[in-house]
């Protein structure tokens, strides 16, 4: 029995897994931004080999170093126990480096020592961290083991900026002789004793370390690093009140959250939005640059976007196609689509098809005033030539924006020549909506006449009117849903 709990303190299971199956995949999207695995190997001073991961984003932005956390695992852990980490942190601009301990996972090594020769491998990940020059300020974020390899660290590196620390234990004696009352072995208490210092004299000759050197309350009050300590309420492992000492003699700024669950349940989300905010204000990562914004300005304003830049391409050729029939009149449901350049801008596309592009343009002029006014009033207001120059078909899709008369598909109307020529000149693809400096242009010769045509115009043209209004609004909307298609990300989870 003995024998089973030194193995239980210096060689319990051991995680062995494939990388590319249980790791983030070497190039995934999280949060609607594309970030890469990247493997390395490191060895400690004993000459094992570390394997670790770097969860960074690709690309790298340039010029800019970021922040990274080492996310330190538990005695039965490995590197894939920083997954969580990564979801956490990487939205926040902060890079995430995981890595198995010597004797668990991957790495070399026969033994674990719950922290006492972890802190060295850890001291070899921060030494490689600090030379690479897209790491600005480090933390470090551990849980059981791993959080005191954090602790034990940072009371000899006060340049680490902040710590979490997740159910770490604060002596590992008293750990040992708890746990002999929690797994109910039936032993006097001196006889305890004596076989916790037999078992002391084998773990220093097989895993090179002594169980009285474990003991956190020592280094605390000599840290001085910011912490958030974390531990279940119902962790009958290493109880609560481990974190609750530690806490009490710990000199650095200093926190705790508490939380149902025990040792090895999964931690709620209220607590990883702790350890985010935590980290965030800590390591002050560079804001990220978003290309898309929710403002109002943003949403019509295009730019140089590419028809190549992730959209739904087959669709934008088809409205583009269908626009494009235009000048022809001539789209039919077999007709096929132009060839369309992938090198030029969504603008410059639709540029070619500047008139009905026009028409799309003050769509929401139109659609103000529907909700106000009567359609015999409209018939009356110059934009009524939105109406007049486009008709649609939903059964054709080729047909959108033909141009005809509502008496007459065989000649355009003089409504659709006036508005042709007014777009040549000012022409803006799915600029700002409100245009009221046009209106102001258009002379008064232009306007009487226009009035003179609605007047002409059957009553009964009021329904076709507004139908046909929804459909170029449709065809709006199926335009720039296509465009901005592309924030719509979907996260990739490893199997």
């Amino acid at each position: 029995m003995i024998d089973q709990f030194i193995n239980f303190v210096i060689r319990p299971p051991r995680a062995e897994y494939n990388p590319d199956q249980y790791l983030w995949e070497t190039d995934f999207t999280l949060a609607g931004r594309k970030y890469k695995r990247q493997d390395l190997e490191l060895q400690n001073q004993r000459g094992h080999t570390l394997r670790c991961s770097h969860y960074v984003p690709s690309p790298f932005p340039e010029d800019t170093p970021l922040p990274c956390v080492i996310y330190c695992h538990g005695n039965s852990g490995c590197r894939a126990d920083g997954n969580e980490a990564a979801v956490v942190l990487l939205p926040s601009n902060i890079t995430v480096f995981t890595l198995d301990f010597s004797g668990s996972g991957l790495s070399d090594g026969d033994y674990v020592s719950l922290g006492w020769h972890e802190k060295d491998d850890l001291k070899v990940v921060v030494s490689y961290l600090r030379s690479n020059k897209q790491v600005s300020c480090i933390g470090l974020w551990g849980r059981s083991m791993g959080a005191v390899t954090s602790l034990l660290y940072g009371a000899e590196d006060p340049s680490i900026a902040g710590m979490v620390l997740d159910s770490a234990f604060s002596n590992l004696f008293d750990l040992m002789m708890e746990l002999v009352d929690v797994y109910k072995i039936r032993l006097p208490k001196f006889t305890v004793k004596v076989a916790v210092q037999y078992m002391r004299r084998v773990i220093q000759k097989k895993a090179k370390f002594d169980i009285m050197d474990l003991n956190c309350i020592k280094v605390a009050p000599k840290t001085f690093i910011p912490a958030l300590f974390g531990h279940a309420n119902d962790d009958k492992f290493i109880q609560p009140r481990h974190s609750d000492l530690i806490l009490q003699s710990y000199a650095g700024d200093k926190n705790m959250i508490k939380f149902d669950g025990d040792h090895n349940s999964s931690r709620p989300q209220f607590y990883y939005d702790s350890v985010s905010i935590f980290f965030f204000n800590i390591l002050h990562p560079p804001q990220v640059s978003s290309a898309y914004s929710n403002k109002l300005e943003k949403y019509y304003d295009l730019g140089n976007l590419k028809v190549t830049a992730g959209m739904d391409e087959g669709l934008l050729y088809e409205i583009i196609s269908g626009l494009q029939t235009v000048d022809t009149g001539a789209a039919s449901s077999s007709s096929a689509p132009p060839t369309i350049s992938t090198t030029k801008s969504v603008s410059e596309l639709l540029s070619d098809v500047a008139p009905v592009a026009g028409v799309i343009d003050e769509i929401d002029n139109v659609a103000n005033t529907l909700g106000d006014d009567d359609p015999s009033e409209l018939q009356g207001k110059p934009i009524i030539q939105n109406e007049e120059c486009c008709s649609y078909t939903s059964s054709n899709r080729e047909s959108w924006g033909r141009c005809s008369s509502l008496g007459s598909n065989d000649e355009p109307s003089s409504d659709c020549a006036t508005a042709y020529n007014h777009h040549e000149t000012t022409l803006k693809v799915l600029a700002t909506p409100l245009r009221n400096g046009q209106l102001e242009r258009m002379d008064k010769s232009q306007k009487e006449a226009m009035k003179k045509q609605k007047q002409k115009t059957p009553t009964d043209s009021k329904k076709p009117n507004r139908d046909k209004f929804e459909k170029l609004e449709a065809l709006s909307q199926r335009l720039r849903h296509c465009i901005l298609k592309r924030v719509n990300h979907q996260r990739h989870r490893s199997s």
